[in-house]
């Protein structure tokens, strides 16, 4: 009689859920998991459970302490590592995960890999760079390689991929974070890069709800505001996150934002019509909802009302990321349940989500990291490997008058190279110098640089920025510029972005032979670009963005490799 009972129990669950990306295969085993968890911990602990903590293992020892001690007063259910490097954070999290009542849900911002965080861990490209590949069987490479790293160091969770359309170039905190500006681009992009992580068990979570991609102001710093109309929002902005819900997606994490066509009153993170009503009825989605850290100024500055962690649980958010203050944010969060502010129900559904997420990721059967090896490990050929072909198959050609490229190896005419920017230009002057003489024309005065530039047939150039943060200063100067507009009468002129792509807005393109836009200044792009002029490889790429009003989104011209 008692299994009578239980099987039409299991059946509704299942049924009921079946969309749900947080549950695992044996659902009847994780149910009762959660439950057993759930109803062994006071309410104190309840709240905990919710609230997710930024570590730096860079700070040392001092950094170590006062995180144990937040785990030991308050029982926090997760943390978001940053800051240091691979073998530090892994001795943390075996550290606290040891010390935990329950498992720590452990996460990072690793959006283009685990070295956007940790100084000794490998980085991918930044996603505008992938954004120009075609072949989207390699961002799903670039997914499951950060899944691997991520599970060899003890991460559950990865705060990507990021799916904001990046409509605005002067959008000052996504640009290169995001795949471009076509939202099937980004949609087919983030969504291999997902099922790539999917495949080494790491979560995703997309971001930023419900699209942080058109703003010129950093919510960091303060508060954005979109001004699209629903209709806008559900034709462009949500698109890629629908997509993400029919595959699975584990989380999303919500934006910071002013969206009056939304909710005229609330930032979106706070909003029960952004959140519940939009993201959670109308969407659909069952997965754990994460608001984007709680100390930035657009909610510190800018939120009203009720106490932030308060209105962000009350909207449907089932993780509180980085709260101001952790004491008070679960004084307030108690308080709030004690007067009915928060009902018993919002907080079991959140507790219980973020339980599920753990189970499904197998802290339930925590395994301690083996720390030997580990650097190795997040380091291995077969990631240089990939990020060289990500390199060659990015390249893009937006420009090739009278085709000019491919040059010849065995042209006679003489070529001259004079380096922008104020980063390394070495490896590919380096490369060029492999296939034909190429003479850098390092001249500080702009008249020597012209009078010598008379006597080449072809001058490159190369805009070199370094590529060590998105946010970093991409454009031509004022003087580059000027020397652009007079090399161009001279002679014959390549021009070779390793930057932003946005960089060439400022340009008149008039008269300028070729560009080719490399994206980023490391050596292996400065290698790729070096082949891509001598025609050693294809050059195949697709401009995810437009940078010119004669150069649009989806741009590109391809060339074939020559035979040498």
């Amino acid at each position: 009689m008692k299994n009578f009972f239980l099987l039409p129990l299991i059946f509704t669950f299942f049924i009921g859920h079946t969309q749900n990306p947080l549950l695992s295969e044996d659902y009847y085993k994780q149910s009762k998991w959660v439950d057993s968890i759930y109803n062994n911990l006071d309410l104190e602990e309840k709240i905990g459970q919710l609230i997710t903590v930024w570590v730096a293992t860079k700070y040392g020892e001092d950094e170590i302490k006062h995180i144990s001690k937040l785990i030991e007063d308050y029982k926090l259910g997760g943390l978001i590592f940053s800051l240091g490097d691979i073998k530090s954070q892994a001795k943390a999290i075996n550290k606290f995960q040891k010390q935990s009542k329950v498992p720590l849900l452990i996460s990072m911002d690793a959006e283009w890999g685990i070295g956007m965080r940790l100084e000794d861990a490998f980085s991918f490209p930044y996603n505008m760079t992938l954004g120009a590949i075609e072949n989207d069987s390699l961002i799903y490479q670039v997914g499951k390689r950060i899944g691997f790293h991520a599970k060899r160091l003890g991460v559950q969770i990865n705060f990507a991929p990021v799916v904001d359309i990046n409509t605005n170039p002067a959008n000052p905190i996504i640009g290169f974070r995001s795949f471009g500006e076509d939202k099937y681009n980004v949609s087919n992009k983030a969504l291999n890069y997902l099922k790539g992580m999917h495949h080494h068990g790491i979560m995703g979570a997309a971001k930023h709800f419900p699209g942080h991609g058109d703003t010129e102001t950093d919510s960091h710093l303060t508060l954005p505001t979109i001004g699209f109309s629903k209709d806008r929002i559900d034709e462009v902005e949500l698109y890629p996150f629908k997509k993400l819900i029919e595959n699975g997606l584990d989380g999303i994490m919500t934006a910071h934002l002013n969206i009056p066509s939304l909710d005229k009153n609330k930032v979106s993170t706070l909003s029960k019509k952004v959140i519940n009503n939009l993201l959670i009825d109308d969407l659909g989605f069952k997965g754990l909802i994460i608001t984007d850290a709680l100390d930035m100024k657009a909610i510190v500055d800018f939120s009203k009302g009720d106490y932030p962690d308060v209105s962000a649980l009350n909207a449907g958010n089932d993780l509180l990321l980085m709260p101001t203050d952790v004491s008070k944010s679960i004084k307030e969060l108690k308080k709030a349940i004690q007067k009915n502010k928060i009902s018993n129900k919002t907080l079991e559904k959140a507790v219980k989500k973020n339980l599920m997420a753990k189970y499904k990721s197998g802290l339930n059967n925590f395994k301690v990291i083996e720390i030997e090896n580990i650097v190795e490990d997040l380091n291995q050929d077969i990631d240089f490997a990939l990020l060289d072909r990500l390199a060659e198959e990015s390249m893009t050609l937006v420009k090739n008058q009278n085709t000019n490229l491919p040059l010849s190896i065995s042209n006679q005419k003489s070529i001259g190279y004079v380096n922008m920017g104020d980063d390394s230009y070495n490896t590919f002057l380096k490369y060029l110098n492999k296939y034909s003489r190429v003479d850098h024309l390092n001249q500080n005065n702009k008249d020597s640089l012209i009078e010598i530039s008379k006597n080449y047939d072809k001058v490159i150039v190369g805009l070199h920025k370094s590529d060590k943060s998105p946010f970093g200063e991409y454009k031509f100067t004022e003087d580059e510029i000027s020397i652009i507009n007079d090399l161009k009468q001279l002679t014959d002129l390549i021009l070779v972005v390793f930057s932003k792509p946005y960089s060439i807005f400022d340009l008149n393109i008039d008269d300028i032979q070729s560009i080719l836009i490399a994206y980023q200044n490391s050596p292996v792009f400065q290698e790729k670009a070096a082949q891509a002029i001598f025609g050693a490889n294809n050059v195949i790429g697709k401009l995810p963005v437009t940078i010119h009003k004669d150069i649009a989104v989806n741009s590109s011209i391809k060339l074939k490799k020559k035979r040498f």
